[in-house]
């Protein structure tokens, strides 16, 4: 925020106000004044004052008010006086600025330039224009992080984000919903996923670790061009969505690694029906039990190797043939053979999707 701009304000409220009045920032500096004399003076503790008492504080014969709310101070006014007619004055003085200031980071604050992008709020021809008039690296690797909080927290989600990543010239912290935060994070050239999943996990582990909250992260692919951050951010919400239907044990997940899963999610629920009928007909698949299913799934994770399957689950080899042998009777399908083990997966997935599907609804 321009220094100059408040003090522009603050000259033309000059002759209107017979009092002294100005702007101090958060480190209780006077960075604007009626009287120029006072800017540069130090007026310590005022802040901090202002955080106990609330929404006003009267000290050394000056009113304090804090601009747009005291959840986070970054300027604070004061009028010359403590009596009533200074109390108005600060709240008068307090709004104004406050709107002065929000209208002037819409047009010049590259965060919410950022935001607008994410949420396709800019044509794509503006784009460019706006990033030269702020002086933003268009052409920058970048990667959009979804960051979603479960449950309440004494400290806003916003704030826990903004504080782990302060540097604004790089990293940009935007709200898009009450539990949802969103991290453009510039990387260096040649960052690869497995970076940017640690990355991602130091996060999770952070903000649990600090403020015993958990959180998912959806991560989108590495876009080297500002204007694709729209589809970056989509990216990061598919992965988030996938992941709650066919990734629920993770906390974190990237929409590279979604596998057939992204493709799953993005068919009707007609066409997934109709699939599932032709793979098993007569409802073979709800004949099997929960240790049967189980059994599947353990062949899958362990590549379709049998010896290695049986082992893991503690049984004889021959044992895990004649329940292999079982699901080929009930199912048709014979999942030592590829063909028919790829066809038992996907349509197991996407019995999981229509599941999810049914519960939302």
């Amino acid at each position: 925020m321009s220094n100059r701009l408040f003090q522009s304000v603050i000259y033309q409220m000059k002759d209107a106000i017979d009092r002294t009045i100005g702007v101090i920032d958060d480190s209780g500096v006077v960075i604007s004044c009626s009287e120029l004399v006072k800017i540069g003076e130090i007026r310590q503790g005022i802040k901090e004052e202002l955080a106990y008492s609330g929404e006003k504080v009267a000290v050394g014969n000056y009113t304090y008010r804090a601009i747009g709310g005291i959840s986070k101070v970054e300027y604070m006014v004061f009028v010359e006086g403590e009596d009533k007619i200074a109390d108005k004055m600060s709240k008068l003085l307090s709004i104004s600025l406050s709107n002065i200031k929000n209208l002037y980071d819409e047009k010049y604050d590259k965060g919410s330039f950022i935001k607008n992008i994410i949420l396709d709020n800019i044509l794509p021809s503006d784009i460019y224009i706006k990033s030269k008039e702020l002086h933003f690296n268009s052409e920058e690797d970048r990667i959009v992080f979804l960051v979603k909080f479960s449950g309440k927290t004494d400290i806003m989600p916003f704030e826990m984000l903004q504080n782990m990543f302060p540097d604004k010239t790089k990293d940009y912290v935007i709200s898009v919903g009450e539990n949802d935060i969103v991290l453009v994070k510039e990387l260096k050239p040649g960052t690869d996923i497995r970076e940017i999943e640690s990355m991602a996990t130091d996060i999770a582990d952070t903000i649990y670790t600090e403020f015993y909250t958990k959180v998912c992260i959806g991560i989108s692919t590495i876009v080297d061009n500002i204007k694709d951050l729209a589809r970056a951010y989509k990216e990061a919400q598919v992965a988030l969505e996938v992941g709650k239907v066919f990734e629920t044990e993770k906390n974190i997940i990237s929409y590279e690694n979604l596998g057939i899963g992204r493709l799953i999610y993005q068919l009707p629920t007609t066409l997934c029906e109709m699939f599932l009928q032709e793979v098993f007909k007569r409802g073979s698949l709800e004949t099997l039990d929960r240790e049967t299913l189980m059994t599947i799934q353990c062949f899958f994770e362990n590549n379709l190797n049998v010896s290695e399957t049986s082992r893991k689950l503690f049984v004889h080899r021959n044992t895990l043939v004649y329940r292999l042998e079982k699901i080929r009777k009930l199912t048709g399908l014979d999942l030592r053979e590829f063909e028919h083990a790829i066809t038992f997966k996907v349509a197991l997935m996407v019995r999981k999707y229509l599941n999810s599907k049914q519960n939302k609804y």
